[in-house]
Protein backbone atom coordinates (compact mmCIF):
# COMPACT_ATOMS: atom_id res chain seq x y z
CA UNK A 1 0.00 0.00 0.00
CA UNK A 2 1.18 3.96 -0.99
CA UNK A 3 1.18 6.04 2.17
CA UNK A 4 -0.35 9.15 2.32
CA UNK A 5 2.68 11.66 3.41
CA UNK A 6 0.95 15.31 2.12
CA UNK A 7 -2.20 17.34 2.67
CA UNK A 8 -2.72 17.21 -1.17
CA UNK A 9 -2.80 12.99 -0.77
CA UNK A 10 -5.63 13.52 2.35
CA UNK A 11 -7.98 15.41 0.75
CA UNK A 12 -7.50 13.63 -3.44
CA UNK A 13 -8.29 10.36 -1.01
CA UNK A 14 -10.76 12.36 0.38
CA UNK A 15 -12.69 13.81 -2.66
CA UNK A 16 -11.88 10.66 -4.97
CA UNK A 17 -13.51 8.13 -1.54
CA UNK A 18 -10.33 6.29 -1.97
CA UNK A 19 -10.38 3.37 0.97
CA UNK A 20 -7.69 4.63 3.34
CA UNK A 21 -6.19 1.87 6.52
CA UNK A 22 -4.93 3.44 9.12
CA UNK A 23 -1.86 2.10 10.76
CA UNK A 24 -0.33 2.80 14.75
CA UNK A 25 2.69 0.34 15.53
CA UNK A 26 2.63 -1.19 11.95
CA UNK A 27 -0.93 -2.27 13.68
CA UNK A 28 -4.01 -1.72 11.28
CA UNK A 29 -6.17 0.04 13.78
CA UNK A 30 -9.22 1.18 11.41
CA UNK A 31 -9.88 1.72 7.70
CA UNK A 32 -12.75 3.34 5.32
CA UNK A 33 -13.50 6.05 3.23
CA UNK A 34 -12.40 9.53 4.57
CA UNK A 35 -15.22 11.84 5.68
CA UNK A 36 -13.04 15.14 7.26
CA UNK A 37 -9.77 16.23 7.59
CA UNK A 38 -8.31 18.54 10.62
CA UNK A 39 -5.24 19.85 11.57
CA UNK A 40 -5.17 17.67 13.85
CA UNK A 41 -6.80 14.75 12.72
CA UNK A 42 -8.50 12.60 10.37
CA UNK A 43 -11.79 10.97 10.26
CA UNK A 44 -12.94 7.83 9.28
CA UNK A 45 -16.72 6.83 9.65
CA UNK A 46 -17.48 7.94 13.03
CA UNK A 47 -13.91 7.58 14.32
CA UNK A 48 -11.07 10.45 14.15
CA UNK A 49 -6.61 9.45 14.46
CA UNK A 50 -4.33 11.70 15.24
CA UNK A 51 -2.49 12.49 12.17
CA UNK A 52 1.01 12.41 14.46
CA UNK A 53 0.01 9.39 16.26
CA UNK A 54 -0.91 7.36 13.16
CA UNK A 55 -0.19 6.43 9.67
CA UNK A 56 -2.24 6.32 6.80
CA UNK A 57 -1.95 4.26 3.50
CA UNK A 58 -4.02 3.82 0.38
CA UNK A 59 -6.64 0.86 1.16
CA UNK A 60 -6.61 0.15 -2.50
Amino acid sequence: MKPLTSPIHFHTAMIEQIPVAVFMDQEMIGSGKIIEITDLAIKIGDEFFVRDACTFEYAV
